[in-house]
C-alpha cells in the first residue's frame, strides 16, 4: 500500500563538498582538463598583451606634432592585432572544448543519478513525487551543465586576467595600484555578503520548480479523473498556487543575485576615476609616461571587469550549486539494502510461502499488520480479501521484499527471505499489478519483457491465455504493433490483459496478482480465470480481489481485517460460517 507522495525538505549542505565532488566529475577526463588550462593560459597571456602594446604606440606617438614614429606605430600595431586575433582563436578553441567537456560530465552525472535510482528501495519512490525526482534529473543536471561549460570557463579566465593584470600594474607604476586597497576590499566584502544572501533562495528556486513539476505529473497523468469530476478550476488554483510560488522564488532570487553586478560595476568604476585623476598628477610630476598611463588604464580594466564578470556570474554558480546539492543528495540516498553475507539464491522454488507473527508499518508509530500469520501450500491458490487500507497490498510488498518486516518471519520453502537474495527471490514471482505499466515498444516486446529470449510461439502462447491473442492478431503490425508511451493507444482492459500475458509467459512457482483483473470485464475475467488455473498447475498463487466471484475456487481464502487475518477457508466453509466474508459477498450479491 502505497504511501501519499510528499516533497522531502531541502537542507543546505556544505558548498565546499558540493564544489569538489563536481571537480571530481571533472578529473575524470583529465587530459581534456589540462588542454582547457593551457589554452586557458595562454589565450589570456595573449590578450594581457594588447596593453602594452598599445602604451608602446602610444609612447611611439610622442607628445608633439611631427614627432611621431610611425614604423614603431605600426609594428606595435600589428603586433597587438596579432596577439588579439590569436588569443581570440584560442578562446573559440577552448569554449568548444569546454562545450565537450560539459557534456561528458553531464552525461555521466545524469547516468550515475539513473543507475542509482535503479538501486534505490521502492519506499523512496513511495515518499517522493515522480515530478520532483524528474526535476533533478532534467533540469538540475542542465543547470550544471550550463555552469560548467560558461560560468567556470569564465571564472578560470578571471583569475588568469586578474593576476596578470595586477603584476603588470606593478611593474608599470605601484604608486598607482594602491587605489585598490580601497576598491577591491569594498568588493569583496559586499560580494561575499550577496553570497550569502543569494545561496539559499536559489537553492529554494530549486525546490519549488520540482515541487511543480511534481504536481504537473500528477495532474497530467489524472486528466480524466480530474474532467470526470469537473474539478478544472480547482487544479487551475492549485497551479497557480505552486506557479506563483516557483515563479515567487525566482523573482528573489534573479532579483537579489542581479544586484551584485551593477553594485560592483559602480565600484570598479569609482577605482577608474581615481586612477585618472592620481594618474595626471603622476604624469605631470613625471613619475609616469603617458603611454605607460593609458596602459596602466587598461590593464585596471582588465583587472576590475573580471571582477565585475565574477560578480555577475555569482548568482548562476549559486543556481548551480544548489542543482548540484540536489543531485548529489539524490545520489547519497542509501541504497536497498545488500543482501545478508552469505545469502543463497533461491533456485527451483517449490511455493511454500509461510508468515509468521509479522508486524510492519511504513512510518514509525503507524503498524499496518499487527500480528498477521499465514501458510500457503505448494501449488495452492492463496485469496486475499478486506476493506480497503486492511493491508492487502502490504503483504503483497513483504512478499516481494520491498520491505522488510519489523518483527516475525515470512519464509519460502521453509527459508527466511533475509537468508535469500532478492533477485532470486524477485525472479521466482511473477507479479501483474492492478496499475499496469507498458513501455514504448511492440506488442511483443511488452510481452516479453521479463524472458529474455522469448519466441514468437511462447508470447502467442501467453497471449492466448490471457485472452489477448484476437485483439493483436487485429492490430496493424499484429505482434510488431508498436505501442505508445503507457499504451495509451489501447483500452485499460487491454493493457491489463498484456501484462497477465507478460507474468503467464515467465515460468515461476510463484505469481502475485494485485487486483489484476479489475479493469475487464466479467466475463473475460472468468475466462482469464480458468486459463490462469489450467496454466499454472502446480504453482503457488497470491490474488488479491475485490470481486469476490472471481475466487470462488480459490483453495484458501484470507480475510485480512486491520492488518490481521480474522477469517481463514474455503468459500464454502467460509460462507457457512457467516462472519466478515459471508458479509462481503452478501454486500456484492445481494
Amino acid at each position: 500500500m502505497a504511501k501519499e507522495p510528499r516533497v522531502t525538505p531541502e537542507t543546505p549542505k556544505d558548498r565546499k563538498g558540493t564544489l569538489l565532488r563536481l571537480w571530481k566529475y571533472l578529473c575524470r577526463h583529465k587530459w581534456m582538463v589540462a588542454l582547457a588550462l593551457f589554452l586557458t593560459v595562454l589565450s589570456n597571456l595573449l590578450a594581457l598583451l594588447g596593453p602594452t602594446l598599445s602604451g608602446l604606440a602610444i609612447d611611439a606617438i610622442g607628445t608633439r606634432p611631427g614627432q611621431v614614429d610611425f614604423p614603431q606605430v605600426f609594428r606595435y600595431a600589428a603586433l597587438m592585432l596579432a596577439a588579439y586575433a590569436l588569443s581570440s582563436l584560442l578562446s573559440y578553441l577552448l569554449s568548444v572544448l569546454m562545450i565537450h567537456l560539459s557534456q561528458r560530465v553531464v552525461f555521466q552525472m545524469r547516468e550515475d543519478v539513473f543507475n542509482h535510482l535503479t538501486e534505490l528501495p521502492v519506499r523512496y519512490f513511495d515518499s517522493h513525487q515522480a515530478g520532483d525526482i524528474v526535476s533533478r534529473i532534467s533540469y538540475d543536471v542542465d543547470t550544471v551543465n550550463a555552469s560548467l561549460s560558461t560560468d567556470l570557463l569564465q571564472i578560470a579566465t578571471s583569475a588568469i586576467t586578474v593576476t596578470g593584470s595586477f603584476l603588470m600594474m606593478m611593474l608599470l607604476s605601484p604608486e598607482l595600484v594602491l587605489v585598490f586597497v580601497v576598491t577591491i576590499p569594498i568588493s569583496v566584502l559586499f560580494t561575499r555578503y550577496m553570497t550569502r544572501k543569494v545561496r539559499p533562495l536559489f537553492r529554494k528556486r530549486s525546490l519549488k520548480l520540482g515541487e511543480l513539476n511534481g504536481y504537473v505529473e500528477e495532474i497530467i497523468s489524472g486528466q480524466k479523473t480530474v474532467k470526470a469530476y469537473r474539478q478544472e478550476e480547482t487544479v487551475i488554483g492549485r497551479f497557480d498556487h505552486h506557479n506563483k510560488e516557483a515563479v515567487d522564488a525566482y523573482y528573489m532570487a534573479d532579483y537579489y543575485g542581479s544586484m551584485t553586478g551593477p553594485s560592483v560595476n559602480f565600484i570598479n568604476n569609482l577605482s577608474l576615476a581615481l586612477i585618472s585623476m592620481f594618474g595626471a598628477f603622476l604624469f605631470l610630476g613625471g613619475r609616469i609616461s603617458l603611454g605607460n598611463l593609458s596602459s596602466f588604464v587598461l590593464y585596471s580594466r582588465k583587472f576590475s571587469g573580471p571582477i565585475n564578470e565574477a560578480a555577475n556570474i555569482i548568482a548562476e554558480l549559486q543556481s548551480a550549486c544548489a542543482a548540484a546539492e540536489r543531485v548529489f543528495r539524490l545520489i547519497d540516498e542509501p541504497p536497498e539494502p545488500a543482501d545478508r553475507p552469505g545469502a543463497l539464491a533461491l533456485e527451483s522454488a517449490a511455493g511454500q510461502v509461510d508468515m509468521s507473527h509479522v508486524r510492519f508499518g511504513y512510518d514509525p508509530g503507524r503498524t499496518i499488520i499487527h500480528d498477521l500469520s499465514l501458510h500457503a501450500r505448494p501449488g495452492s491458490l492463496v485469496a486475499i480479501v478486506g476493506p480497503t487500507g486492511a493491508g492487502k497490498s502490504t503483504i503483497i510488498n513483504l512478499l516481494m521484499r520491498f520491505y522488510d518486516p519489523e518483527s516475525g518471519e515470512i519464509r519460502v520453502d521453509g527459508r527466511e527471505l533475509r537468508t535469500l537474495t532478492r533477485r532470486s527471490l524477485r525472479l521466482s514471482y511473477a507479479m501483474v499489478l492492478q496499475d499496469t505499466w507498458l513501455f514504448h515498444g511492440t506488442v511483443f516486446d511488452n510481452i516479453a519483457y521479463g524472458k529474455k529470449g522469448a519466441t514468437l510461439e511462447e508470447v502467442s502462447a501467453a497471449a492466448k491465455a490471457a485472452k489477448i491473442h484476437s485483439f493483436i492478431a487485429r492490430l496493424p503490425q499484429g505482434y510488431d504493433t508498436v505501442l505508445n508511451e503507457e499504451g495509451m493507444n489501447i483500452s485499460q482492459g487491454q493493457k491489463q490483459l498484456l501484462t497477465i500475458a507478460r507474468a503467464m509467459l515467465l515460468d515461476t512457482r510463484m505469481l502475485i496478482l494485485d487486483e489484476a483483473t479489475s479493469n475487464v470485464d466479467t466475463r473475460t475475467e472468468q475466462q482469464i480465470q480458468s486459463a490462469m488455473r489450467a496454466l499454472m498447475e502446480g504453482k503457488t498463487c497470491f490474488v488479491i480481489a475485490h470481486r469476490l466471484s472471481t475466487i470462488q475456487n480459490a483453495d484458501v481464502i484470507l480475510v485480512v481485517q486491520e492488518g490481521e487475518i480474522v477469517e481463514q477457508g474455503t468459500h464454502d466453509s467460509l460462507m457457512r460460517r457467516g462472519g466478515v466474508y459471508a458479509g462481503l459477498y452478501r454486500s456484492q450479491f445481494l
